[in-house]
């Protein structure tokens, strides 16, 4: 599991973690499936060693032959997803341009802060995307109409008292109404962290998989 560490050269620029397969380099005709990662509001600074062990850094250690390259940007100190989506967006750019991705398996997810600024990247990019999941997250229900062709699933635990259910609750009904591809985890019993059981889960990676952009 490859680790790499990037950092900004420019002012307006984002630092970012990328990881890449173990078997990248030794296949270098292969494309590979891309997630973009948006982390939580306690991540935010100018650390990006902040992720070691931490998101996707530590959830592939119990998961075999993980196929997948994952960027993490680091959002800035006072500063949100939603602010910094332009400077995701020249990252994911500049990502496509570098490394051997497979364009039609780009995914995107978010936990709690990025769970809000995934669902708000997808309305904003949804011909991008081939599949999102939120986790513990928030966004508006008058933007479901931009989500209502990209596969979802979304995850939340009943007993958060950072950022209730109900949250997660109004926008896969706003979703449901609009004929949107939705599923809900919620998980009984659980709060707010519920990061670490959701990318852990091997069911999730091969229902990433299952979805391309074209297929709808």
């Amino acid at each position: 599991m490859p680790i790499e560490y990037y950092y900004k050269q420019e002012e307006d620029e984002l630092d970012y973690q990328l990881i890449l397969p173990e078997k990248y380099a030794e296949e270098p005709e292969k494309q590979w499936p891309l997630i973009v990662y948006l982390h939580g509001s306690n991540r935010r600074g100018n650390d990006i060693h902040v992720f070691d062990n931490y998101g996707f850094a530590q959830a592939m250690q119990s998961l075999d032959d993980f196929g997948f390259i994952v960027v993490t940007p680091q959002c800035p100190n006072h500063s949100s997803w939603i602010i910094e989506q332009e400077q995701i967006m020249a990252i994911y750019r500049h990502i496509l341009a570098s490394y051997r991705v497979d364009r039609n398996r780009v995914y995107l997810t978010g936990y709690s802060m990025g769970g809000n600024g995934a669902w708000n990247l997808a309305t904003r990019y949804p011909e991008l995307f081939a599949a999102v999941v939120p986790i513990s997250g928030w966004y508006r229900t008058d933007k479901v109409e931009w989500l209502k062709d990209i596969p979802i699933w979304n995850f939340h635990g009943e007993e958060d008292d950072i950022i209730p259910i109900q949250k997660s609750e109004e926008i896969v009904t706003a979703l449901l109404e609009v004929g949107g591809q939705v599923k809900f985890t919620r998980y009984p019993g659980l709060g707010h962290k519920v990061m670490e059981i959701t990318y852990s889960n091997p069911e999730l990676y091969a229902w990433l998989l299952a979805h391309r952009l074209g297929d709808g």
